[in-house]
C-alpha cells in the first residue's frame, strides 16, 4: 500500500491556504517597519522590535508541530490548527495600523509592536502544518512538486500583499497619505483585507483536502520498512519510535538527521540575510534611493517611498512564484544541492546590487534576482530535508527545523540595529549589501549538504 498521487489540482487546493498567509506576511514584511517608524521607533531600533517574529517561531513552531503529530480529531490532524491560526493572525492585521486608537491605555509603538507579535505567533501556528501536511499527503515522488507549488502560492499571495497598498492608493483613489502624520487610509485599508484574504484561503484548504488516518499512515509506514529503517538510522534510534510527549522535542532535536544538520547551516546564513532586508529595506531605500534625511518618516515622499518598497517586495515575490515552477526541472536536471547554491550566489547579487542602483526603478533588477533566491529558499531546503525524515516525526522535526530560520533571524535583530547605528552610521543600505554577502555564504555551504534521497521525479 503506498500514498495515492494527487492530482495539480489537490496539491493546489491542499496548499492554497498558504496564499493567504503569505499574504498577511508581505503587509507585514513590506509595511512593519514604516508603521513602526510612523509610530515613533528610530531606525536602529527596528530590529529590536522585529525580533518577535523569529522569538514567536523559535518558541511555537516545535511545540505545534509536536502536538499537530499527535492530535486526531473529527476535523483531522493539521487542519485545526492551522484554521486557529489563521483566525488569530487575522485580528492583528487588523488592529496593528489601527494601534493608535488604543493610545489610552498605551503607547502606539507598544500596541503596535504587540499586534506584531499576536500576528507572527499566530502565522507560526498556522504554518507549520502546513509544511507538514505536505509531508503527509504527498508520495516521495511528488514532494519536489508539492513543495514548488506550496512556493507558487507563496508568491501569488506575497505579490499581491506586497503591492496592495500600492494599488489602492494608485488605482482606487483611496487616500495614501495623512496630513496629521497618522498612518495613511489605504494601509489600514490593506491590513483589513488581508486578513479576509487569509480567513478564506485557509478555508479553502480546510474543505477541499482530506488527511490520511494514523491508521493509513501507520500502514504506509510498515509497507515502507527500509524507508523507515534508514530513517532511524539517520535518527540513531534503533528502536521503533514510540508514543510521543512534549519533552522528547529536545531528544528529538539531539538525534536529528544528518542532512538536517548540514542544512541547518544553509538556513543560518540565508534567513539571516532575509531578516535584514525585510527589516531595513524601507529606511534604506527611502534614504539612500530618495535621498531622505533618516529622520523623516511622515513625510509624503517617505510614503511614496514605503509604497514603492512593496511593489518591489512583490516583484521578487511574483518572480519567486513564477521560478517556482521551474524548480523541479532544474532541479531534474543539475540536482537540488547545485540548484539552490547557484540560486542563493544569484540573490546575494541581487542584495549587494541595490547600493549601485541609479534610482528605484533600477531596484526591479535587484528584486528579480532575489526573487530567484527566494523561490529556492521556500522549496529546495523542504524538498532535501522531506526523504531524510520519518514519518512519525514529520511535525515535529519541520517545527525543530524552524530554528535554524528563527534562530539567526534572532541574532541579526540583537546585532543589527547596533550594526546600522554604530558602523553604518545609520546608512541602512549596508545592512543589504550584508544580506547579500550572507546569502553568498550559504551558497557556499550548500556543498556541505548530503541529500541522500535525491528526486528523480517531479
Amino acid at each position: 500500500m503506498e500514498k495515492r498521487r494527487l492530482s495539480f489540482l489537490e496539491i493546489w487546493n491542499m496548499s492554497f491556504g498558504f496564499l493567504g498567509i503569505q499574504m498577511g506576511f508581505a503587509l507585514q514584511n513590506a509595511n512593519a517597519s514604516r508603521i513602526l517608524q510612523n509610530f515613533g521607533a528610530d531606525v536602529h531600533e527596528l530590529s529590536w522590535f522585529w525580533i518577535i517574529a523569529p522569538l514567536m517561531g523559535l518558541i511555537v513552531q516545535p511545540i505545534i508541530g509536536h502536538y499537530s503529530d499527535n492530535t486526531w480529531g473529527r476535523f483531522g490532524r493539521r487542519k485545526p490548527f492551522f484554521l486557529v491560526g489563521a483566525l488569530l493572525a487575522s485580528v492583528g492585521l487588523i488592529l496593528m495600523p489601527q494601534a493608535d486608537i488604543f493610545t489610552a491605555f498605551l503607547p502606539a509603538l507598544w500596541v503596535g509592536a504587540g499586534m506584531l507579535m499576536i500576528m507572527d505567533a499566530s502565522f507560526n501556528v498556522a504554518m507549520e502544518p502546513f509544511r507538514a501536511l505536505v509531508g503527509d499527503n504527498l508520495r516521495n515522488d511528488q514532494t519536489t512538486l508539492g513543495f514548488s507549488v506550496q512556493t507558487a502560492l507563496i508568491g501569488i499571495g506575497a505579490v499581491i500583499g506586497s503591492a496592495l497598498p500600492w494599488m489602492l492608493g494608485n488605482w482606487f483613489g483611496i487616500v495614501n497619505k495623512s496630513d496629521d502624520g497618522s498612518i495613511p487610509p489605504h494601509l489600514i485599508y490593506s491590513f483589513v483585507i488581508g486578513a479576509g484574504v487569509l480567513v478564506v484561503s485557509i478555508l479553502v484548504t480546510v474543505l477541499t483536502t482530506k488527511e490520511y488516518s494514523p491508521e493509513e499512515l501507520s500502514r504506509f509506514a510498515e509497507e515502507k520498512a527500509s524507508a523507515e529503517a534508514l530513517a532511524l538510522e539517520n535518527l540513531g534510534n534503533p528502536e521503533p519510535a514510540k508514543e510521543a510527549r512534549l519533552i522528547d522535542i529536545f531528544e528529538d532535536f539531539r538525534k536529528m538527521p544528518v542532512t538536517m544538520r548540514q542544512l541547518s547551516w544553509v538556513q543560518f546564513f540565508s534567513w539571516f540575510g532575509l531578516f535584514g532586508m525585510w527589516v531595513f529595506t524601507t529606511p534604506a531605500i527611502a534614504h539612500h534611493i530618495y535621498g531622505l534625511p533618516v529622520t523623516d518618516t511622515k513625510s509624503a515622499t517617505y510614503q511614496e517611498a514605503g509604497d514603492w518598497v512593496g511593489i518591489l517586495f512583490g516583484i521578487y515575490n511574483g518572480v519567486s512564484a513564477i521560478f517556482a515552477f521551474a524548480l523541479p526541472v532544474i532541479a531534474k536536471k543539475i540536482g537540488r544541492k547545485l540548484t539552490h547554491s547557484l540560486s542563493l550566489v544569484i540573490g546575494g547579487i541581487g542584495l549587494i546590487s541595490m547600493y549601485f542602483m541609479p534610482d528605484e526603478n533600477w531596484l526591479v533588477l535587484s528584486m528579480v534576482f532575489i526573487g530567484i533566491a527566494w523561490a529556492s529558499i521556500l522549496a529546495m531546503p523542504y524538498a532535501i530535508l522531506a526523504g531524510s525524515i520519518t514519518p512519525k516525526k514529520m511535525g515535529v522535526y519541520m517545527g525543530i527545523f524552524n530554528f535554524f530560520i528563527v534562530i539567526p533571524q534572532i541574532i541579526n535583530a540583537l546585532i543589527g540595529g547596533p550594526l546600522v547605528k554604530f558602523l553604518y552610521h545609520d546608512n541602512a543600505i549596508f545592512a543589504l549589501m550584508t544580506s547579500g554577502v550572507s546569502f553568498l555564504i550559504a551558497a557556499l555551504l550548500v556543498s556541505k549538504v548530503k541529500d541522500k534521497d535525491q528526486a528523480t521525479q517531479i
